[in-house]
């Protein structure tokens, strides 16, 4: 693989792990729309965190000259025409309506269609329902191209494993699924993947079911999830604590351990989505998977009724109440504000007049307001507050004393991890 030359397309919480793992085994351009994140990172900075400084300045062609290996990160259309794999990383939203969104998609194959040569491979990372990549994406190549699919390029499919924040199970430290559009090409892109990823390859039967397994991962996950959320909903009304009761199952050695709490980020909330998509257009209505969805989208206007019931309860004023929300991030220890289902708890509080405090230290200011049109805090608010929801787990807030500052109001627990003589309720 001396003449590989890997361009990695879109450079976010996938994108840029996979391409410095890249970096140390072969010529990578990292190429990216956004100016402001290329300068960034070819400075050695990346503000998700995760990449670390020394590991990215340590890959950085611009700061290793004369090496053969290392990450170029540009703007550049120019920079990756001379590339022949092509690892397409954009995110893969919904709209409002909860329907997938594939624009960045079309994007992105546009983008690597203009560059596209003879013999070249593209691989699609993003997260899709079965199909999208032959059925959406090469009619995109072809088109700019001119070039035609299985005889003058190839493509395949390696679901990203990324898990923000997790600096335990990175990109390298994962089991990758891939797949390609011929077995000769599917060999070849397993070869690339296993020549960094240390945990090893499984490669798939075809390009469909590399995109279906992926997309089954996190459905399976959000389904656990949403059926232990409906069992925090009986068995608070039975008056039982729901941590208690999955202790107690949890003995049984083939019990699974999910927990209760809100279900955001880039992947569990919504790829179910995409799987439904698929579903609805060849006929089939998903019932177990729309049903998981409903249920875990209710959660965060769930979590501000009780709260609301329990200032009732204690006959604290709800009107112009101030509730202090530790955490907005989608998950702990992260800066990672996609598809935060705390929004939700923010939002039903404000339709009671009460007004949110939102302390993150992780996340970004700029971004929330700019994504969210909601102010965040990076450092612990004075006053007192009539409420407090702990939110996201953040470490931080191990050490705050969050019963001091509400004094005789609510504490809720959505993460179930603070003592529970210092909560009124948790999830």
């Amino acid at each position: 693989m001396d003449n590989t030359k890997i361009a990695v397309i879109g450079l976010g919480y996938v994108g840029l792990p996979l391409a410095a793992a890249f970096a140390t085994k072969h010529h990578v351009v990292g190429f990216d729309i956004n100016k402001k994140r290329v300068e960034e990172l070819n400075a050695g900075n990346d503000f998700t965190l995760e990449v670390d400084s020394d590991t990215l300045n340590s890959v950085l062609v611009h700061k290793n000259q004369g090496k053969s290996t290392g990450l170029l990160c540009s703007t550049n259309l120019d920079d990756i025409k001379d590339c022949n794999y092509y690892i397409v990383t954009v995110p893969t939203p919904t709209d409002k309506h909860n329907r997938p969104d594939l624009t960045p998609l079309y994007k992105a194959s546009e983008t690597v269609g203009k560059v596209l040569k003879k013999g070249d491979i593209v691989v699609y990372e993003s997260t899709v329902y079965p199909g999208v990549t032959e059925d959406e994406c090469i009619p995109v190549l072809e088109r700019v191209s001119g070039l035609k699919f299985n005889v003058d390029f190839f493509a395949g499919y390696s679901p990203e494993r990324i898990n923000p924040g997790d600096k335990e199970h990175t990109v390298t430290k994962i089991l990758k699924v891939t797949s390609g559009s011929t077995p000769e090409i599917a060999e070849k892109v397993d070869q690339l993947y296993k020549s960094v990823i240390v945990a090893g390859t499984f490669k798939a039967a075809s390009i469909k079911v590399a995109e279906a397994a992926k997309v089954i991962e996190n459905s399976q996950r959000d389904i656990n999830i949403a059926f232990v959320n409906e069992l925090s909903k009986i068995f608070n009304k039975l008056g039982i604590d729901t941590s208690d009761v999955l202790d107690a199952a949890g003995t049984k050695w083939n019990f699974l351990k999910f927990k209760p709490g809100l279900v955001g980020g880039h992947c569990i909330g919504v790829d179910p989505y995409y799987l439904a998509q698929k579903a609805q257009e060849v006929g089939y209505h998903p019932e177990i998977i729309l049903a998981g969805r409903r249920l875990n989208d209710g959660m965060g206007a769930y979590v501000a009724e009780e709260i609301v019931k329990l200032m009732v309860k204690k006959e604290i004023g709800v009107k112009n109440a101030r509730c202090l929300v530790l955490g907005f991030t989608f998950k702990e220890n992260c800066p990672d504000v996609r598809n935060t289902r705390v929004i939700d708890i923010i939002k039903e509080l404000q339709t009671y007049h009460i007004t949110p405090v939102i302390f993150d230290p992780w996340a970004s200011k700029e971004e929330v307001i700019h994504e969210y049109g909601v102010e965040v805090v990076n450092e612990l608010p004075e006053g007192k507050f009539e409420a407090a929801v702990l939110a996201v787990a953040h470490k931080e807030f191990a050490e705050l004393n969050i019963r001091s500052l509400v004094g005789n109001g609510v504490v809720y627990d959505v993460k179930g991890i603070l003592p529970k003589d210092q909560v009124d309720a948790r999830l």
